[in-house]
C-alpha cells in the first residue's frame, strides 16, 4: 500500500495537477489534430469558455512546457499554440484515454 508522502512524489500525480482544469484537456485535443493552432480559433471551437479563462489556462500550460506560445509580427500580430516538443508523447495516451470514454 502506497503511503501519502510516496503519493505526493508520484510522476501520475504530478502529471494530472499540470493537465487539471475544466478546458486543459480539450485544448490538448485540438492540439493534437491540428498541431498549431491561433488564438481565436482554439476560443471558437470552445465557445463556452471565457477569453479569460482560456488564457489563464494557456499560460498554466505553458509555464508547465505543455504548450508553446508562438506570436507572428504582423498587423495585427497573430498567436498560435503548439504542443512542447517534449509533450508530443501525450498523443497515444490521450487517445487511449479517449478511446476509454467513448467506450463507457
Amino acid at each position: 500500500m502506497m503511503n501519502y508522502t510516496a503519493f505526493e512524489d508520484c510522476g501520475l500525480k504530478r502529471s494530472l495537477d499540470i493537465l487539471s482544469g475544466k478546458w486543459k484537456p480539450l485544448i490538448l485535443y485540438h492540439l493534437f489534430h491540428e498541431k498549431e493552432i491561433r488564438f481565436i480559433r482554439l476560443w471558437r471551437k470552445m465557445p463556452r469558455v471565457s477569453k479569460k479563462v482560456l488564457l489563464e489556462q494557456l499560460q498554466q500550460m505553458q509555464e508547465h512546457r505543455v504548450i508553446e506560445r508562438i506570436e507572428r509580427k504582423g498587423f495585427p500580430p497573430e498567436v498560435y499554440y503548439r504542443l512542447h516538443r517534449d509533450t508530443e508523447w501525450l498523443g497515444p495516451a490521450l487517445q487511449m484515454l479517449e478511446h476509454w470514454g467513448k467506450g463507457r
